[in-house]
């Protein structure tokens, strides 16, 4: 079976997402981690900005701003944090998501991005429990 990379996709509104985004300034990566699968090199980096840069696939009749990742990739976020995007399944161990294309120039010179893939800005939010962890334990 055959799979449509941009069958299944969610955009986040292109609005918000250049608000979130709109700073101005230069963009100080830290390299997290990285997952090669198939020749392929997505990469995740933390920003200076309390975000995320998140490097994937293009996916094919979408714009720069959709990518597609492997589900491993996510192991190398920041503890206790996740990303800020919604996430679809393909289906066959990857994720596509959106977020605001890395457009600075400083940034993209740091990063490795062959021409099948491009890189997005996303939210960096931490994890939030509301009462008592589960323990396993009885009560």
């Amino acid at each position: 079976m055959t799979h449509n990379r941009s069958s299944r996709h969610h955009r986040e509104p292109e609005e918000n997402r250049r608000k979130l985004f709109a700073k101005g300034s230069v963009m100080r990566l830290t390299f997290l981690g990285k997952e090669t699968q198939g020749g392929g090199s997505p990469t995740l980096f933390a920003t200076d900005r309390g975000t995320y840069v998140v490097q994937g696939w293009k996916v094919a009749g979408q714009s720069d701003d959709n990518i597609e990742i492997p589900q491993r990739l996510l192991a190398h976020l920041e503890p206790h944090t996740y990303l800020g995007a919604t996430l679809s399944d393909s289906g066959r161990g990857t994720f596509f998501l959106s977020g605001a294309p890395v457009t600075d120039a400083e940034a993209l010179s740091r990063m490795d991005i062959p021409g099948h893939e491009a890189s997005v800005e996303v939210p960096k939010h931490k994890e939030v429990w509301f009462g008592e962890p589960a323990t396993g334990r009885g009560v």
